[in-house]
């Protein structure tokens, strides 16, 4: 700014020394100081008005950068759940070899097999819940018809079942 006050009167001067009538001279100075604060006060405008749109610039700049941290909070919670590591569950198994119930943790993508901490035999975990494969009949629930054979009992003859009966006691009778 020193610059253009210095410019300034450099030309004040320039319009002094060569202006010889006294009232030109006077006239031209305070026209051209009329002109100057014209100028000035263009300049003063534009800056409030600069300042002005600075500062709406900078509160809207705030208002995004709290959605973009809102936004942000809700990416890293749905990223969150998304890729967080599988929690192991807690699961209650009985044996199927000593009847041992016990509880475990288990992740389901990982475990496939658990060890009986009383027999120490291996548990295969089925996931799918395969029903295709055959039930041995000693299952509580294993998805098959095993009240079948429980009514297939009930509807023999009654004869049929005294035979059976007595074939029974026969047998405990020759130990």
């Amino acid at each position: 700014m020193s610059e253009l006050s210095n410019r300034y009167q450099q030309i004040m001067k320039d319009l002094q020394a060569n202006i010889k009538d006294e009232n030109d001279k006077e006239f031209v100075i305070g026209k051209f100081q009329e002109l100057s604060m014209m100028f000035m006060d263009v300049i003063d405008r534009l800056t409030y008005l600069t300042d002005l749109r600075i500062k709406e610039v900078e509160e809207q700049q705030k208002e995004i950068d709290g959605r973009m941290a809102k936004i942000q909070k809700a990416v890293d919670g749905i990223e969150s759940d998304i890729y967080e590591e599988e929690e192991a569950y807690e699961f209650e198994i009985i044996c199927p070899y000593c009847n041992h119930e016990f509880v475990t943790d288990i992740k389901s993508d990982v475990n496939t097999e658990v060890e009986c901490p009383e027999c120490h035999n291996m548990i295969e975990l089925d996931w799918n819940g395969d029903e295709d494969e055959e039930c041995t009949h000693n299952c509580s629930g294993c998805g098959h018809d095993c009240s079948e054979i429980e009514n297939e009992t009930e509807e023999m003859p009654k004869q049929e079942i005294e035979d059976n009966e007595d074939l029974e006691e026969n047998d405990e009778e020759d130990m």
